[in-house]
């Protein structure tokens, strides 16, 4: 059987090199002039591989459609990945929350795994070639076009990522050979991205914040809340928390508040009883040289002007009331959400090829045959900590392994 694959990253390397271990003939065609693109700059260049977790974590952090992917991490886990490195000569390690990277933090190391194997399992890459539309007839696929050029196969596999990061080529091209094939595709979102706020936080810029909570709230009520680090930026905040909470917001409609807890470990009666002993130790101080340890110190101005506190006030004239209101500051520290970041400095696209369309034991379109989709190009999305990159290896080895049906 001839296999034609579409698009150069993890899924598409994995269903290259898949399909060819099981004797098909393998063409892979990547619009860049070398493999692995994005996988260069994931995870600030040293590439989260995978997360060192059962099937059942992986499933609790997928956000859309996780139950589509329960065929394909059984087929291809997250132990299958870490053993695909090692039986190729990369060597890896396991950080905080489990996630997998290179030992050399080198995410060129990891591409060039891929391209051993590649090279190994004789699949023949083209670079610096783009597909224009995809050749269907009577409800089957028979080919690729290379600009007019008509290349004639049995299979193919569109794994052509999704349309964050443009410059590493995802600029959407999957979706337009999934359209035209009749294919529904749901709206493009960015997932995992910062959060712009609408009030100016440009000073804080670069302010990181540890063991912090951070709450999403609509009408009062809490939708998500999520603790550990955050950072501002120039427009909103980012850090993994944030980045977190965005995915699970990005659908939703109406006005949203951004809640910071500075103290997450204490309730409001500890921190109190800590305000009074700092105070003591202080009492002769005026108000603004006496909450130095609170927190990052250039977070304090903020924190002065929110609990309404006079700056000279005197330690020891401070009332139960406006204590009470510096309590509430440090633990609601509050601000109006005004979007997300756009998607093309999102980690990943929310949205996608729409999977009930999809049979999710071989990744094959119900609509087309001989059609499979792969990777970021299906709306399938993960939270941070390698399962974006383990859903591109687990479907890309279903729709290589999987045969026409």
């Amino acid at each position: 059987m001839k296999v034609i694959v579409i698009g150069g990253g993890p899924a598409g390397m994995m269903a290259a090199i898949t399909a060819s271990e099981k004797g098909d003939e393998v063409i892979l065609f990547e619009k860049n002039e070398k493999l692995g693109k994005k996988l260069y700059i994931t995870g600030k260049g040293r590439c989260n591989i995978t997360n060192d977790c059962d099937n059942k974590t992986f499933i609790a952090n997928i956000i859309n459609n996780p139950k589509f992917m329960l065929g394909a991490i059984n087929k291809f886990d997250t132990s299958a990945t870490q053993k695909f490195c090692l039986d190729n000569g990369l060597k890896i390690k396991v950080e905080r929350g489990k996630r997998v990277f290179p030992e050399s933090d080198k995410s060129s190391d990891f591409i060039k795994v891929f391209q051993k194997v590649l090279d190994k399992s004789n699949v023949d890459v083209r670079f610096s070639t783009e597909v224009s539309k995809l050749q269907i007839v009577d409800n089957k696929v028979s080919g690729v076009f290379i600009g007019n050029e008509l290349i004639k196969c049995d299979k193919v596999i569109v794994a052509t990522g999704g349309i964050s990061y443009p410059g590493t080529g995802s600029t959407g091209d999957g979706y337009k050979f999934a359209k035209d094939a009749g294919h529904n595709i749901t709206p493009l979102l960015p997932a995992l991205v910062g959060i712009n706020l609408v009030q100016n936080v440009a000073e804080l810029a670069g302010v990181t914040l540890k063991n912090v909570g951070c709450k999403v709230l609509r009408d009062g009520k809490v939708l998500f809340e999520e603790v550990g680090e955050m950072l501002f930026t120039h427009t909103g905040v980012s850090g993994p928390i944030v980045l977190t909470l965005s995915s699970k917001i990005n659908k939703l409609q109406g006005k949203l508040k951004l809640s910071i807890d500075l103290k997450p470990a204490l309730d409001d009666s500890t921190l109190d009883n800590r305000l009074l002993r700092d105070f003591e130790g202080n009492s002769n101080k005026e108000f603004k040289n006496a909450i130095g340890d609170l927190t990052v110190k250039a977070l304090l101005p903020m924190i002065i002007k929110e609990s309404k506190i006079k700056l000279d006030k005197k330690v020891n004239q401070i009332t139960k009331e406006e204590r009470n209101n510096l309590v509430k500051t440090i633990k609601n520290l509050t601000f109006d959400i005004k979007d997300l970041c756009g998607i093309s400095s999102a980690i990943v696209t929310c949205g996608g090829v729409d999977v009930k369309q999809i049979n999710p034991k071989n990744m094959q379109s119900k609509l087309i045959k001989g059609l499979f989709f792969a990777g970021e190009v299906l709306d399938v999305d993960g939270l941070t900590g390698g399962f974006n990159i383990q859903i591109a290896m687990s479907t890309g080895f279903v729709a290589g392994k999987s045969d026409i049906e």
